[in-house]
């Protein structure tokens, strides 16, 4: 009885145990049925995700050219970036993989930990910590993966800048994307990780270079090394396209040499399109360092240069336009029939208004004067007397927005500034004073309250020679697909401003800038027999006893059947320089230069200046 009661429990005990191991086995049954057949997908996705990696693959930018399309100014070379993911990297070792990166990378430990510091806790965000990597550096990083958790790369196109001169404030640079202008930007395609134009082209046609980004995944494993490339779901993305500017590299040389190591600036610019040809401002600086590992730093140094090589001085610049401005006066008085064209003004050198005296620049004074001998001597006294008693502020300041002064050009780089065209309201607002017969006086020759810019006394000119019609003033000719190279975009002329002063007025002014050429002050300096130019010379005082701003402007060929081989040259040379009359002279070597088909030595030595290449020489 006992041995059947033992044998009996055993035998429970053992189907007991055997209904438990088979319980267990059907749940396990049932949910690795669960796992892997009712949510299969769901969990094939999960674990997908868990090892996968996503990674923006930059676009390669678009190149720059010049009007030739021959030698990009700009290009991407290939490259690497370095991001870091904190979350990614276990607390203990954090300072190690840091140290470790500051070596790898020459970074300080400070920045790389800034960096880190930058993205929130708890989550996935990364953030890139240097770029313009060679595929050495990756490959020592590759070789010790173990040793940099939460560290990854990509292929990032590195910017090349292949000029180092005056160029480079037209073309710009370019930089990360900053937090402010990704929150602006990021509904229009840009990442964090995205670069953009900061200045110049870069900025204007950024969208045009760009292209699109495009998205790799990646099989990882638990320490990020990649296992393979899920190429189904790859999106390549899409390169930039080109831009061909309408500078001539020839010609921009031509002006960078002739203005020197002067600060100012010089713009050359065809009124027929709009065209510009050439825009020189020194001082300049080098994008490529810009975008180097110093980059905070350089701009920094930039930022603190007292000369502002980041101004473009062609745009960005205004001053007193001096007595070019008696250009603007002369089209007054002629159009208004203001004057008798040969009825003549004496200049004894000084006249009075009210208790005050104001001064010709030739003390001893002119004599007398007819209107397009005034224009041609620069006489002081005779635009007063036209100023003040027989135009008035009103109609001068008409005039001047006539001419475009007191508005932007529009041209295709950022940051232009406006100038002021003073009015009598205007004074009573800024200074809160009443206008007075020696601020009209002023205004008469250019000087006063009235700024303007080198790119709107360009335009100035262009509506001389164009008789009354002002065309946009642009930098981009052509923007070219760089997958095909086809045409996307050709730029086509825009009127800017068309005048209601007649043609007959403008047929007299030229002939009258032909005078200052061939009569006048600039005859001693315009030496060049290549073209025969019309012009008008300005001196700009500034305060000081020794020095003054100096201005030219001129159009050449005087007369032609062939509009589009005309162009105008504007030369600034700022008071900062040393005195030398350098607008004009640097304007002859250019004329020369253009329309010889000759670069800078080549025109001076025509030009027989051999002074100037003794004094090169000396230097």
């Amino acid at each position: 009885m006992e041995g059947d009661f033992y044998t009996n429990k055993v035998q429970k005990r053992i189907v007991i145990f055997g209904f438990t191991c088979f319980a267990v086995f059907f749940l396990y049954i049932v949910k690795l049925f669960s796992l892997q057949i009712v949510h299969g997908s769901f969990y094939k996705k999960r674990a997908k995700d868990n090892a996968s990696d996503k990674i923006i693959v930059p676009a390669k930018r678009g190149e720059i050219y010049d009007r030739n399309y021959d030698l990009p100014l700009v290009m991407d070379i290939n490259a690497y970036a370095i991001d870091i993911t904190p979350s990614k990297i276990p607390e203990e070792k954090k300072d190690d993989v840091i140290k470790k990166l500051s070596k790898t990378l020459d970074l300080s430990i400070k920045y790389i930990t800034e960096i880190v510091d930058s993205c929130e806790k708890g989550f996935e965000d990364s953030k890139e910590i240097k770029s313009g990597l060679t595929f050495d550096i990756i490959s020592k990083i590759a070789e010790e993966i173990e040793s940099f958790p939460g560290i990854s790369w990509y292929i990032k196109p590195k910017r090349i800048y292949m000029e180092s001169g005056s160029i480079n404030h037209i073309i710009g640079y370019i930089g990360d994307i900053t937090t402010d202008e990704h929150e602006i930007l990021h509904n229009k395609g840009y990442t964090e990780q995205s670069v953009l134009g900061k200045a110049g082209i870069e900025k204007s046609y950024d969208r045009e270079l760009r292209g699109e980004e495009g998205i790799k995944t990646r099989i990882v494993d638990v320490i990020g090394r990649k296992i393979i490339d899920v190429k189904k779901s790859d999106n390549p993305g899409k390169p930039g396209n080109d831009i061909i500017l309408t500078i001539d590299r020839r010609i921009q040389t031509l002006c960078e040499k002739a203005l020197g190591e002067r600060m100012g600036s010089i713009i050359v610019l065809r009124p027929s399109s709009g065209e510009i040809l050439a825009m020189v401002s020194y001082p300049w600086y080098d994008p490529n360092l810009i975008i180097s590992k110093d980059r905070r730093k350089e701009i920094t140094q930039l930022r603190k240069n007292i000369n502002s090589p980041f101004l473009n001085r062609a745009i960005q610049s205004s001053y007193s336009p001096a007595s070019v401005f008696k250009i603007v006066m002369t089209a007054g008085i002629l159009e208004e029939d203001a004057f008798p064209v040969q009825k003549k003004v004496q200049c004894r050198g000084r006249i009075k208004i009210g208790n005050r005296y104001f001064h010709c620049h030739r003390k001893a004074g002119h004599g007398y004067l007819s209107l397009y001998e005034a224009l041609a001597e620069s006489c002081d006294i005779y635009y007063y007397t036209m100023g003040l008693e027989y135009l008035g502020v009103d109609t001068i300041s008409y005039y001047a927005g006539e001419f475009g002064f007191g508005e932007i050009t529009s041209i295709d780089l950022p940051n232009e500034i406006v100038g002021i065209v003073p009015t009598p309201e205007w004074k009573k607002e800024r200074y809160k004073m009443p206008w007075v017969g020696g601020d009209t006086v002023n205004m008469s020759i250019g000087q006063g309250f009235l700024t303007v810019t080198p790119i709107q006394m360009a335009n100035m000119m262009a509506m001389v020679v164009n008789e009354g019609v002002i065309y946009k003033p642009h930098l981009m000719k052509e923007i070219i697909s760089s997958e095909n190279k086809k045409i996307i975009k050709h730029y086509k002329r825009q009127v800017l401003r068309k005048s209601d002063i007649s043609t007959d007025t403008f047929k007299k002014l030229k002939k009258a800038l032909r005078f200052v050429i061939t009569n006048g002050t600039a005859n001693p300096m315009i030496t060049t027999k290549a073209v025969d130019i019309a012009g008008k010379t300005g001196t700009g005082e500034v305060g000081l006893a020794d020095r003054w701003n100096a201005w030219f402007l001129a159009y050449g060929p005087y007369e032609t059947n062939n509009p589009d081989e005309q162009v105008v040259v504007v030369t600034m040379v700022e008071s900062t320089n040393e005195w030398e009359w350098w607008a004009i002279k640097a304007a002859n070597v250019i004329f020369q230069g253009i329309f010889a088909d000759e670069d800078y030595d080549e025109s001076v030595k025509a030009l027989n200046w051999g002074w100037l290449m003794k004094k090169k020489e000396i230097q």
